[in-house]
């Protein structure tokens, strides 16, 4: 007997997402800033639509994100690095970091024409308490969980976090840390595990 089963939803593209100006950043500031906002809103709804924690810049400009190809429209990475600049400024509410290899966030944003970029959909304190929710919820203070379980366990299959990047997993959880609510223990390897109180 076959089994059906359900095709995942249709991201819904917003309706500026049509307008061909939308691709080029505005030199008016008053206009520049509410397309600034409308991008974050946007790239913020399709990360979390696909469940995307970080972008390869010069990798996403020709996906669908960037890339109207029914209009034929592209943002350039000039404005597309301008967005996501914003976007991880205090104005831009701290919704993207650049990643940086070396540690040293300026030379990431200096360097990042192509880099990664953290997109926060939700923030690592957000995710903290995202993470804190769900163990209360399922009953898992005071277990020992590994950090590989958290993010591709049964137990959290359906959860947003399922599928998190582990250097994100591990700022969200070094939130909790700070909060006094969890505790990592680390023996080596794979083994890296936590115990939230």
């Amino acid at each position: 007997m076959a089994t059906t089963t359900e095709p995942p939803t249709a991201f819904q593209f917003p309706p500026h997402y049509s307008f061909p100006p939308f691709f080029t950043l505005q030199p008016v500031a008053t206009t520049r800033s509410s397309q600034l906002q409308s991008w974050s809103t946007f790239i913020q709804s399709y990360c979390r639509h696909h469940h995307i924690f970080s972008l390869s810049l010069i990798d996403a400009l020709s996906t669908p994100l960037f890339h109207n190809t029914t209009l034929s429209r592209q943002l350039s990475l000039r404005d597309a690095k301008a967005i996501l600049t914003w976007m991880a400024s205090p104005e831009g509410g701290s919704r993207a970091e650049f990643i940086s290899s070396t540690g040293n966030k300026k030379k990431a944003v200096d360097e990042g024409e192509g880099g990664r970029v953290w997109i926060y959909w939700r923030r690592p304190e957000e995710w903290a308490a995202q993470l804190e929710e769900w163990v209360d919820r399922t009953g898992q203070k005071g277990v020992v969980l590994t950090l590989y379980e958290i993010v591709e366990g049964e137990a959290s299959v359906r959860e947003e976090f399922a599928g998190m990047d582990m250097e994100l997993l591990r700022m969200s959880l070094g939130v909790c840390v700070k909060r006094g609510r969890a505790q990592i223990f680390s023996s080596g390897g794979e083994g890296e595990g936590i115990k939230f109180f």
